[in-house]
């Protein structure tokens, strides 16, 4: 009984292990970066201070680009990928800060958790939930259709909260707004100083 018990538990184990993914790619302008994510799944970005774009598209990878003055330069840019059963973590460090624009494609029903320390920040044709925090720099978030949101939550501590869809516009310090619907989508989106734009 003890082997069957012990035989069961080494599958276990090995179905997981087969089902981890791990990758780091750098020098991306010569090796370019694409992965599989899980359909509809979890997909976490940890992303350096900087410019950076999130754009949904319509297949289940996962592809980084870079563009920008510095992008012939940015050797030491190091992608990091984990994936993991239905749940995958991308992070992005080191290269140029600067004059360096990285675009990351996603797929368009993620639900999608992104944290940046500062910079510009586009999340644009990702239909799913959506988790966004920024602490300084310039956040926007194309939200689609208000009606698909059970739940939002946004807010600034320092700077400007514009978001239309939901008709919301406040300015100044400790700026925020909540809203309850019929959707099945949750935003959350927050900067600590600079803008927020839900458009």
């Amino acid at each position: 009984m003890r082997s069957i018990l012990l035989l069961a538990a080494f599958a276990a184990f090995s179905g997981r292990v087969l089902a981890q993914t791990k990758l780091e790619v750098k020098d991306l302008q010569n090796h370019p970066f694409t992965a599989d994510c899980p359909p509809g799944g979890h997909l976490r970005l940890h992303l350096q201070s900087g410019d950076f774009r999130v754009v949904g598209r319509a297949d289940n990878k996962l592809a980084v680009r870079l563009e920008g003055r510095n992008a012939s330069n940015a050797q030491d840019l190091t992608v990091r990928f984990k994936r993991t059963d239905n749940d995958a973590d991308l992070r992005i460090s080191g290269g140029p800060r600067n004059g360096l624009e990285v675009t990351i494609e996603v797929p368009s029903s993620a639900t999608l958790c992104v944290r940046m320390p500062a910079g510009d920040l586009t999340v644009d044709g990702v239909s799913g939930d959506k988790d966004v925090e920024l602490h300084a720099g310039d956040l926007t978030i194309a939200v689609g259709n208000a009606a698909d949101y059970g739940r939002v939550d946004a807010s600034v501590i320092a700077g400007d909260l514009e978001a239309r869809p939901f008709n919301e516009s406040h300015g100044g310090l400790f700026r925020s707004f909540e809203k309850r619907g019929a959707g099945k989508y949750k935003l959350h989106a927050h900067v600590g100083a600079g803008d927020l734009t839900l458009r």
